[in-house]
């Protein structure tokens, strides 16, 4: 471990232990590299790192602070280096299986947790889906914005910061999917109506069901045709 990481750390522990709690202020550089027996350019350092991970927030003419540590703010680089794994398709299968294994259990939970306001939301994404079924980018942005709505009624912060860093960034692999099959959009939309149905019954174990299927059925294809040679479109 380098000198930087081991300062890294040793504000971490602060931060863990309460000692510096979310939304608390720094010391100044000097008593702060005093009181952790580390350099000024170190401490200076870990901070920078830090800020980088969204954990510190530098404020110009103010000073740092810890910030808030939610989820969606510590998480928020997962998109981005999601984005970088595009032209990978390897890692593209890989995370087509991430979201395999997340986002079934995750629709399991919003079917306990789905209060008739968001499932009245999750239908008029699945409403716009039947609408934009002849626009297979349209058609994929509200598919999108269906999954995010059941996801949000599960009141994880967590878990809907982690699918929309991982089954967002697997939408290039879905237009794809759109525009060389036919029978995509029939298929999508019947699958949307199966989980809408199942989340509105309540039905835990329809629900994970339902999606299970649905996310299985873009893996299944995903691999087939990368196995037949087909390369990845360039772009998103």
């Amino acid at each position: 471990m380098s000198l930087t990481d081991k300062a890294i750390e040793q504000i971490r522990e602060l931060i863990r232990t309460g000692v510096l709690p979310p939304g608390s202020k720094l010391p100044p550089e000097p008593d702060l590299a005093a009181q952790l027996g580390l350099s000024r350019n170190l401490a200076r350092e870990a901070v920078k790192a830090l800020s980088v991970a969204r954990v510190l927030e530098v404020r110009r003419g103010d000073g740092t602070y810890v910030t808030s540590l939610q989820p969606s703010l510590l998480l928020e680089g997962l998109g981005g280096a999601v984005e970088l794994l595009q032209g990978d398709s390897a890692a593209l299968q890989d995370l087509m299986e991430v979201r395999r294994l997340l986002e079934p259990a995750a629709t399991a939970l919003a079917a306990t947790r789905i209060s008739d306001e968001q499932l009245a939301e999750v239908k008029t994404h699945l409403d716009a889906m039947r609408e934009a079924r002849d626009d297979v980018e349209r058609l994929n942005a509200r598919d999108a914005a269906f999954h995010r709505a059941v996801i949000a009624a599960t009141g994880n912060e967590t878990l809907l910061t982690l699918l929309e860093g991982i089954s967002g960034r697997t939408l290039r692999a879905r237009i794809w999917r759109g525009r060389v099959d036919d029978r995509s959009a029939a298929r999508t939309l019947a699958e949307h109506e199966a989980i809408f149905t199942a989340l509105s019954n309540r039905d835990v174990w329809l629900s994970q069901a339902a999606a299970l299927q649905h996310v299985s059925t873009t893996e299944r294809w995903l691999k087939q045709h990368l196995r037949s040679g087909a390369a990845l479109p360039p772009g998103r």
